[in-house]
């Protein structure tokens, strides 16, 4: 079985999401599982950024095993599990715009992030009518209201589980189903990725018992923030490789950082494997502040 991450290409990746990048490879060579690639290129794709990402990710020491996965080639596995789930009767069409679901969820009594279900009580003539209006997404008709999940940093996880988008009315494939058909086929049964997303994992847990496939086991890491507690960003100044770099920081300054960060001395990946221990690891954010100099 085999643990992952997966960037998407939408330019330089930032040192907080290359600390997620080796937790995740921590995590799975430190279990004896192995480590894919995963290119999700679906929507956002900025020329060059694939190649730079993997070179930064290989320039820290760490690697994967081959292929490469590139979700713009995967259109017929996800095709195929949509057909499924509406030959099953777990989906229907939903015109509603990003306005109307926002105004929706800040009713009284909604949820924020939360579908309602507006659509799915529809008539046929009122879909037929909708249809003249604008091009439908097709959502997941939920039997569940929450899915809980195990995490190994935050422990039993309930959450709610809505009728999420399975494509989106341009034709394109959702994250949510994209992610759960490619970890079916990849095999990955280890998911490490920043905690921001740990409100998505009991909808995707419960779309992969739908799909047929055991949810993974689960660790939603601490993110990088900046001297302010925002979520670190490119704005930030010098929060990529290459910018530090430009300092005169070397791949093993940035590797010894990040080793610092998680209460580890260590100027290389091996040295951080050898360290690792999941126990150990901060359960607060990591504050990053762009240097002028690497460190000592």
């Amino acid at each position: 079985m085999n643990g992952r991450y997966a960037p998407s290409p939408s330019g330089d990746l930032h040192v907080g999401n290359l600390r997620t990048a080796m937790l995740a490879w921590m995590f799975a060579r430190s279990t004896g599982r192995g480590f894919r690639m995963r290119v999700e290129n679906l929507d956002r794709v900025r020329a060059g950024a694939q190649e730079q990402q993997l070179a930064d990710l290989s320039a820290l020491g760490i690697d994967w095993d081959p292929p490469v996965v590139m979700q713009s080639q995967r259109r017929p596995a996800y095709d195929e599990a949509v057909a499924t789930l509406v030959a099953r009767g777990l989906t229907y069409e939903c015109f509603c715009t990003r306005r109307e679901i926002a105004e929706a969820a800040s009713a009284p009594h909604g949820v924020p992030g939360h579908y309602p279900g507006t659509c799915r009580r529809l008539t046929e003539e009122e879909r037929a009518a909708r249809r003249a209006e604008r091009p439908a997404a097709l959502r997941l008709a939920s039997g569940v209201d929450q899915f809980t999940v195990r995490d190994v940093l935050h422990g039993t996880y309930t959450g709610p589980v809505d009728d999420l988008v399975l494509v989106r009315n341009d034709g394109v494939p959702a994250y949510n189903l994209a992610v759960v058909v490619d970890d079916a086929a990849m095999e990955v049964d280890q998911v490490v990725r920043g905690d921001d997303l740990l409100a998505s994992a009991p909808r995707q847990a419960y779309l992969a018992t739908l799909l047929g496939t055991v949810p993974p086991h689960y660790a939603h890491v601490p993110l990088a923030v900046n001297g302010l507690g925002k979520r670190l960003a490119k704005r930030d100044g010098a929060v990529t490789l290459a910018d530090l770099e430009a300092l005169g920081w070397s791949a093993a300054d940035l590797v010894a950082a990040i080793a610092a960060s998680l209460g580890m001395v260590a100027r290389d990946a091996a040295g951080m494997l050898a360290a690792f221990d999941p126990a150990e690891l901060p359960r607060t954010p990591w504050v990053f502040v762009p240097p002028a100099a690497p460190a000592a």
